[in-house]
């Protein structure tokens, strides 16, 4: 069912909806009216921008100036802000009731030591939001991690460009930045225990999505939403090691 906050975001794909659920869920959970969210990694500002029709007041940030450009021209909220800001250097005396970090942490060099600043500036009764691909899940295992390694030997230019051909191409309506290279493939596991590290505990969990997003069954998903819907249904009854991504949030023990 479509929700009027889906029409502030460039979102369409039943995943990146998904997913956009998953996190205005989870801020709606603590039950506090204009309540301070910062999104760590806000790219276009599509979360943003959704999470601030809902009269939550947000603070995007995001290292690519490009990015920032195109969410504060999408902006008309007076109390959603954007700012150009390297997450990593990232320190702000002031708290926030809630932190999102969508598809950012596996891009970090230092994950552990972004949600280590997480945690510091989330109010004792906060909650995290994370979201990260699954790196051992079908879409980093058979597309991401090898074109990785074709790229790294300069072999990739001829997919790339047989992709293109298709109607494929290497940009995302998450973020406008060139460079969106998998640094970090997680397990939940290995998620948990960085969390576990900086002082979280698990809140919530649900599954990403399954296959639709492999290539070549991608050709057939990216045009019919049914197949989509069916792919994004069939994982939350699949264990979490099949899924493309984890959806996670977490509160301070």
């Amino acid at each position: 069912m479509s929700k009027e906050y889906y029409s502030y975001t460039s979102y369409s794909d039943v995943e990146d909806l998904k997913r956009l659920d998953f996190i205005v869920s989870q801020v709606e959970s603590l039950n506090k009216k204009g309540a301070k969210v910062i999104d760590i990694g806000c790219g276009n500002g599509n979360i943003s921008l959704a999470l601030g029709s809902l009269g939550y007041d947000v603070y995007g940030v995001d290292i690519d100036a490009n990015s920032i450009a195109i969410a504060r021209q999408k902006n008309t909220f007076k109390q959603v802000k954007f700012d150009v800001l390297d997450v990593s250097l990232l320190q702000l005396g002031e708290k926030f009731d809630v932190v999102v970090c969508s598809e950012v942490l596996e891009h970090l060099e230092q994950p552990d030591k972004m949600v280590a600043t997480i945690a510091g500036i989330l109010d004792t009764n906060g909650l995290f939001v994370a979201t990260v691909p699954n790196g051992f899940g079908p879409r980093e295992v058979l597309i991401t991690r090898p074109m990785q390694w074709l790229t790294a030997r300069e072999l990739d230019k001829g997919i790339t460009a047989f992709k293109k051909l298709l109607g494929y191409n290497a940009t995302t309506l998450q973020s406008s930045n060139e460079d969106l290279t998998h640094i970090h493939f997680f397990t939940f596991s290995a998620l948990q225990k960085m969390m576990i590290n900086a002082g979280f505990a698990s809140f919530n969990y649900q599954n990403g999505d399954f296959l639709e997003r492999i290539f070549p069954i991608s050709l057939f998903t990216k045009r019919f939403k049914l197949l989509q819907k069916l792919d994004c249904w069939i994982i939350d009854f699949l264990p979490r090691q099949l899924s493309g991504g984890f959806y996670t949030s977490w509160r301070k023990k």
